[in-house]
């Protein structure tokens, strides 16, 4: 029998194109006009593409929100709105830790004077495409969200399904779309921009900071854990460290998978092990896998604040918590592809905090870098919801009994 080949994943794939652009850009400084025709043909791509992206986004936040939103609508009652409430208030935790120790630790890591410096003079060198097409969007972000938000929500109140079923069939093609054609094309357009910046000046500075807030993330992840289960514990009188321990499989498989609905199997294996009943585990943690997404709003959060640190953008609470709020609705239901949930919020980056081109490229390369640990955070996180969802339905069920 011969061997499957196994397919060279999106992270080696991002690294490759990281290293190419780093490369390129340094060669192509040194062989003067031919140099600059070579970078041209890149910035052409990323043009092409950069445009192609934006008039998917509309598609994207109407693919996946609606049928999130509309999936709220069938479940246990009372323990469908008090999961969703839960998993909401904790991702709106996570951002704001986010927001918070980034505050305090970015300005000391992440420094924009070179990168300026190297954004400007790839402006002024005249390195823009040697043509575009434009794609204009159907709508923008504002009106794509709104639709959604009206018909999923009411998707949850009529009981025809025949709009449900186009709805889901329609958020399948987005989901191809995503995994078919942007996700494969992504490394190119990221290839382009590093070639670009390098291209344009010193870039150490920029590669020193991504890894100065992958730690950072990294970090914050293992925080936002602690928090959550020392509250689901203390609830349920449970060690969260013994809880914690029976949640490392599924830990380890979502960094394998990089998704949290192909992770879902092995998550509520784990959490039956910390004595949830089988019925919350078996409801709580497929739920959960759509709707709770503390770890990616974490990443998101702090990319995002370092690409505008980095772009010498103010930031502030004002402008962020708005941002923290909406990212976990539109995030809902993200597909199970690597990028997913970053593809989701492209809307809200461009509407919400002006994000453009180059900072969008440098988004989604800054994600989707530490994507699979983002996703173990998440499915992780799903088992201290249920483990506190357990132990608020045990309490309820005495007071009844009472």
């Amino acid at each position: 029998m011969e061997k499957k080949k196994k397919k060279l994943g999106l992270l080696p794939k991002l690294l490759i194109a990281i290293v190419l652009g780093l490369v390129i850009g340094t060669i192509c400084q040194k062989i003067g006009s031919a140099g600059e025709l070579i970078i041209q043909i890149g910035a052409t791509y990323n043009s092409i593409f950069g445009n192609f992206l934006n008039f998917c986004i509309p598609l994207i936040i109407i693919g996946f929100v609606v049928p999130g939103i509309a999936d709220l609508g069938t479940g246990a009652g009372k323990t469908l709105a008090a999961t969703t409430g839960v998993a909401y208030l904790s991702t709106i935790i996570a951002g704001s830790l986010a927001f918070a120790v980034d505050m305090a630790l970015f300005p000391s890591l992440v420094h924009a004077d070179m990168f300026m410096a190297d954004a400007q003079n790839a402006e002024e060198t005249a390195l823009t495409g040697l043509f575009t097409i434009e794609m204009p969007p159907i709508m923008g972000v504002m009106e794509a969200l709104l639709i959604s938000f009206i018909l999923g929500l009411g998707l949850t109140l009529i009981k025809n399904d025949t709009l449900k079923l186009a709805i889901k069939d329609f958020s399948e093609i987005v989901t191809k779309l995503v995994g078919g054609v942007v996700i494969p094309l992504l490394p190119f357009h990221v290839y382009g921009i590093f070639a670009k910046l390098t291209y344009a000046g010193t870039i150490v500075e920029l590669m020193t900071s991504f890894i100065k807030v992958f730690a950072v993330i990294l970090v914050l992840h293992c925080v936002i854990l602690l928090f959550q289960y020392t509250v689901a514990g203390t609830t349920a009188k449970k060690n969260p460290f013994s809880l914690i321990k029976n949640m490392i499989p599924a830990y380890t498989t979502a960094i394998g998978t990089q998704s949290s609905a192909a992770t879902i199997p092995v998550t509520v294996e784990c959490t039956k092990k910390n004595g949830v009943a089988d019925s919350i585990a078996e409801f709580v943690c497929p739920l959960c896998a759509t709707i709770h997404l503390s770890g990616s709003t974490i990443t998101l959060t702090s990319c995002s604040i370092a690409v505008m640190m980095m772009m010498g953008q103010p930031v502030t609470f004002a402008k962020m918590f708005p941002f923290i709020l909406m990212l976990g609705i539109t995030m809902v239901a993200a597909p199970g592809v690597p990028g997913g949930a970053v593809m989701a919020a492209l809307g809200i980056l461009q509407s919400m905090l002006g994000f453009d081109e180059t900072m969008q490229g440098l988004m989604i390369a800054l994600y989707i870098a530490q994507d699979s640990f983002g996703t173990a955070c998440n499915v992780t996180g799903d088992g201290a919801i249920a483990v506190f969802m357990d132990a608020l339905t045990n309490k309820n069920k005495k007071k009844q009994h009472a």
